[in-house]
């Protein structure tokens, strides 16, 4: 099977529209993002927001999640996911909503963005273009305009690194241009190191692969690796088109393990893939030995994916790029176009048939523009 990935032809006759190419170029990508978010200047009543919504869903929300995780602590006001239609009670005026939809036609952006507007919240939007833009436009908010031509997922330098330079233009958080350097410098490392050019036997990512095709993938993280170990996930759904599932110490070890007492034989058919960094908590460390000896003996396979670099930020990319690209030669040996999502197409056209939300969100920012 190696010679699949090894192949470059072969692999792009599988990989139609280049999503391993332009996964390996997510280093150059991020530093176009932080300069177009550099360029954009916030109002001056978005700094010092009382509380921070990040909303979004799938692959334009993982912006917001990693983020959460590497400023856990560290910013002062409260962040919050909105992956869903609606927003929190307590989200008003003095709350700064990040609505982002890299297609600027998510349906549940769009719903969020227009209760936003009626709150009279902080909006600043991230999109490629769309009904976002358009609403932005209408209603006299500030919008980041990222390139098009990407699949959601693959467009994360966008999603994210904007995100960071805002946060420190709010005043929510500061001195960041070094860790945001170490992070794209880790990327590059690894795009290098697990190009297609590179054999298996030296191809990290290649060989993580081959050992995942034919199983299950569970995917284990912890405190800000939780939203790495999301993103792993997710990649092999939408990329490798597999069934995969994570979970999160210290929260795992107080249910998942129990899961694993008695399934016999069915247990072979997963592979637990345990996010690591050299120098993890004890408490954390200590869990993570103990789990492997006593819950997942009986797992078909186990491997260990250790974090590179000193920052935080650069130790979670690492972690996250290494994911990107496994799931992406996964589909290449399973002999799928990572590219396409058609399942979530064809979801979101029967809903659009049944209940056209977007043409009701319409008339609701046409009544708040007049």
């Amino acid at each position: 099977m190696s010679e699949i990935l090894d192949n470059e032809k072969l692999v792009g006759q599988i990989d139609k529209k280049g999503m391993l190419k332009t996964c390996l170029r997510t280093y150059e990508l991020s530093y176009d993002a932080v300069e177009l978010a550099r360029k954009m200047e916030l109002p001056k009543e978005y700094v010092s927001p009382r509380n921070v919504v990040f909303a979004g869903m799938g692959g334009s929300c993982i912006g917001g999640e990693l983020l959460k995780d590497w400023l856990k602590d560290r910013v002062n006001v409260p962040m919050e996911l909105c992956d869903d239609y609606y927003l929190p009670r307590y989200v008003n005026e003095n709350s700064l909503v990040f609505t982002i939809s890299y297609s600027g036609e998510t349906e549940e952006t769009l719903s969020v963005f227009v209760e936003a507007a009626k709150r009279k919240c902080k909006i600043l939007a991230i999109t490629s273009n769309g009904h976002l833009k358009t609403f932005c436009e209408k209603l006299n908010y500030p919008c980041l305009q990222i390139p098009q031509g990407f699949a959601p997922r693959a467009a994360l330098p966008y999603m994210f690194f904007p995100l960071a330079v805002f946060m420190e233009k709010a005043g929510l958080i500061s001195n960041i241009d070094g860790e945001i350097e170490e992070a794209i410098n880790v990327v590059k490392k690894l795009s290098e190191e697990n190009s297609v050019n590179v054999l298996v036997e030296k191809n990290l990512a290649k060989r993580l692969a081959l050992e995942l095709n034919g199983t299950i993938p569970v995917i284990y993280g912890f405190r800000y690796y939780a939203s790495v170990a999301h993103r792993w996930k997710t990649q092999l759904n939408e990329n490798s088109k597999i069934p995969c599932k994570y979970e999160v110490f210290p929260e795992l070890n107080h249910n998942e393990v129990v899961g694993w007492e008695k399934t016999g034989d069915f247990a072979k058919n997963f592979a637990a893939v345990l996010l690591r960094e050299q120098n993890e908590p004890p408490e954390i460390k200590n869990r993570i030995e103990a789990t492997k000896q006593i819950a997942l003996q009986n797992l078909g396979k186990i491997f260990e994916v250790n974090a590179i670099g000193e920052t935080r930020l650069a130790k979670m990319f690492s972690l996250l790029y290494i994911g990107d690209l496994v799931s992406i030669y996964l589909a290449i040996l399973r002999k799928v176009d990572p590219w396409p999502v058609e399942t979530i197409a064809k979801i979101k056209q029967v809903l659009k048939e049944r209940l056209n939300l977007i043409s009701k969100i319409e008339l609701e920012i046409g009544e708040l523009s007049v």
